[in-house]
């Protein structure tokens, strides 16, 4: 199959299948998003949400939580991974909005990378999902389902090499949800351990369905 019948069909299963695909963080502003993406890094989307409520209630504000300070934000996410060095950056992301951006989250990825704990995921899901921009944020889930569908070559072996071919290949205006769909499809059917194969409506497409089943008839001749 070429690759572009394999987007297209790949896609109309998608759009049929998960017509609604957004962020499964809680935030109501531009800012609880970025915290909370933040805090998403080498952690669970549920994990943060349980922390988040109390987190934007005593910081509602980049200007509240610009005059706090790493040792108090660390009381509030804690049970997150690694949460000192994310009180730090969350603090310095806060006071580098107000120092820099008025207090207003950037909408392109130059200014969100110069943000304390924003690297290029981050910015895109910013761009993506507040902006409605046409980029794809790569996190293990959409590197993984990727590559085992098939959408992306072997070759492609960093995220940013993902990014590149998905968004190529991706018409623009549906690359914002097309990032959720594989996030989505990542953490509930396309797992890391013990894909869900049986019951993934993409597994006569899947190049690694495939390789599986013809191991399996074969095994089974034998």
């Amino acid at each position: 199959m070429r690759k572009n019948e394999l987007y297209r069909q790949v896609i109309a299963y998608f759009q049929e299948a998960m017509p609604i695909a957004e962020t499964e963080l809680h935030y109501n502003t531009p800012f609880e998003l970025l915290v909370a993406v933040i805090l998403s890094a080498q952690c669970t989307d549920k994990r943060v949400n349980m922390i988040t409520p109390a987190l934007f209630r005593d910081f509602p504000t980049p200007e509240v939580m610009a005059a706090s300070t790493p040792e108090v934000i660390f009381e509030y996410i804690r049970s997150v991974s690694y949460p000192n060095n994310k009180a730090k950056h969350l603090v310095g992301m806060a006071q580098k909005l107000i120092a820099d951006f008025n207090g207003q989250v950037p909408d392109n990825l130059d200014d969100l990378t110069k943000l304390p704990g924003v690297g290029r995921k981050t910015a895109n899901v910013i761009q993506a999902v507040v902006f409605n921009k046409a980029t794809m944020a790569v996190d293990t889930h959409v590197f993984r389902v990727s590559h085992r569908i098939g959408l992306v070559s072997e070759r492609c072996t960093t995220p940013f090499s993902v990014e590149k071919e998905l968004t190529r290949n991706i018409p623009s205006e549906i690359i914002p949800t097309a990032h959720h769909w594989l996030i989505l499809h990542g953490r509930y059917t396309c797992t890391a351990r013990s894909p869900k194969c049986e019951q993934c409506g993409l597994k006569l497409l899947c190049k690694h369905y495939k390789k599986q089943y013809k191991v399996a008839a074969k095994t089974s001749k034998e």
